[in-house]
């Protein structure tokens, strides 16, 4: 390719004509580095908002950030084989969703009743549902069922805007099956234009035939699945649902320190549903990123800011669950802990849209709006150690971007229930076009 393959190298873009331009932007947000990767405290509101913004992409990298004006004194328009007005929209970075759990079969549709009878996640869990449900259907699938089930959903999540997304396998709980997961990841990275980071999570639930021996599942894991899968290249990361009644801090920090010896990255589910210290466990290992923490005590939160582990906020999570408690993001901000939001798209929680995750962040966390878009943008960019390529719009990165028919960014949590989506562009190619006639 034409590109170099680094943002380091961004300096040769001055020297090329782009195949792509978009100007005449209401707003451009470029979530310029310089405020931070991750951005904490007061740096999570600076948008680095260009008026009137214009860029340039040449192949699958932008070559350009300014304003219309100077892009207009620096190309020639008749040379330009494709162009965008973007008048009175909203430019973005593409969405990063950091967590994510696509590969699955079944539905669950008939908990909702069980919820609204009060039954708790756990209830839920021990009478044969939640994730033991969707592992029975999972374990029943073929790759090809489960190939084809995750590029529905990665349509549809496309088409809201996100370019980039971990998902994670979790409900296989066997070698086989977890390793089945890993290989459809694999193959739609391959096949669809959203870029994917695989995160094994064996360690997920205890498997119906491991009941009451959760040592001897934990053991599984550290002696075949973790090496089988590290051998095979099937992960970059590692995940635990760490939380009473599933997997102990003990087990945790086990499975975990043996997939770090395995070259796989940490992280962890933790302090959902009740305060286990899984925060002081995620500082303790250094993991990249952390998931849930409703529950998650002083102490943790600080050693999180302290250590610089990711919070990434789930808030469709309590949501589903009719929670009236969601993460303290507020004084996660305080303290200056870096976090992200996520659509944790999975069975129970059903949602490909981070335009969504955005609103329920600001309704529910209190978060605004400038400081949710940063949270799904170059923070969950961070929280996948992909900042050097995604998640802002600056010379030498990926072309990854959405256009929305709003003309700022306080409109993506203020207008609800809608795709904002005007377009969605990646690597520097129009992948979704809801605006055919501009």
């Amino acid at each position: 390719m034409f590109v170099a393959s680094t943002y380091a190298k961004k300096e040769i873009f001055s020297y090329v004509e782009p195949d792509l331009i978009i100007f005449n932007a209401n707003e451009l947000i470029t979530m310029n580095t310089k405020f931070g990767a991750p951005r904490t405290g007061d740096n999570m509101s600076e948008l680095a908002i260009i008026k009137n913004g214009a860029l340039a992409v040449k192949e699958d990298r932008i070559i350009f950030v300014g304003t219309t004006e100077e892009l207009m004194s620096k190309y020639e328009f008749g040379k330009i084989s494709t162009k965008i007005n973007a008048s009175n929209k909203l430019v973005t970075p593409g969405f990063v969703d950091p967590h994510t759990h696509i590969i699955f079969d079944g539905t669950r549709e008939n908990e909702l009743s069980m919820k609204l009878e009060g039954k708790t996640y756990i209830e839920i869990l021990k009478a044969g549902g939640g994730i033991l449900k969707t592992v029975r259907d999972t374990r029943n699938a073929t790759l090809e069922k489960l190939i084809e089930n995750g590029k529905t959903i990665l349509d549809k999540m496309m088409s809201y805007g996100t370019t980039t997304a971990e998902t994670k396998s979790g409900y296989g709980l066997n070698t086989e099956c977890e390793i089945k997961q890993l290989k459809a990841i694999q193959i739609l990275n391959e096949e669809h234009p959203i870029d994917l980071i695989p995160t094994f999570l064996g360690a997920h639930a205890i498997p119906p035939e491991y009941t009451g021996k959760t040592d001897e599942y934990v053991d599984l894991i550290i002696s075949d699945m973790i090496p089988k899968i590290a051998k095979e290249g099937l992960a970059e990361f590692c995940d635990v649902f760490c939380e009473q009644g599933i997997f102990s801090i003990k087990q945790t920090r086990k499975i975990l320190k043996t997939a770090i010896r395995y070259g796989l990255k940490p992280q962890i589910h933790i302090d959902e549903i009740v305060d286990t210290n899984g925060a002081l466990l995620a500082s303790e290992i250094k993991a990249i990123q952390t998931g849930h923490l409703l529950k998650s005590n002083n102490e943790g939160l600080k050693a999180l800011a302290e250590s610089g582990v990711i919070a990434t906020l789930l808030p469709g999570t309590p949501f589903c669950l009719m929670l009236e408690e969601y993460a303290p993001a507020r004084k996660m901000i305080e303290l200056g802990v870096p976090i992200a939001l996520a659509t944790d798209l999975n069975p129970n929680c059903w949602t490909e849209s981070m335009q969504m995750i955005i609103t329920l962040s600001c309704y529910h966390m209190k978060l605004s709006p400038a400081e949710a878009l940063t949270a799904a943008t170059i923070n969950g960019a961070c929280a996948l150690q992909k900042q050097d390529e995604v998640g802002s719009l600056e010379i030498g990165k990926k072309a990854d971007l959405i256009m929305f028919e709003v003309p700022n960014h306080e409109f993506l949590p203020y207008h609800f229930g809608v795709n904002l989506v005007s377009k969605v562009i990646k690597n520097g190619r129009i992948v979704v076009d809801y605006d055919l006639n501009s």
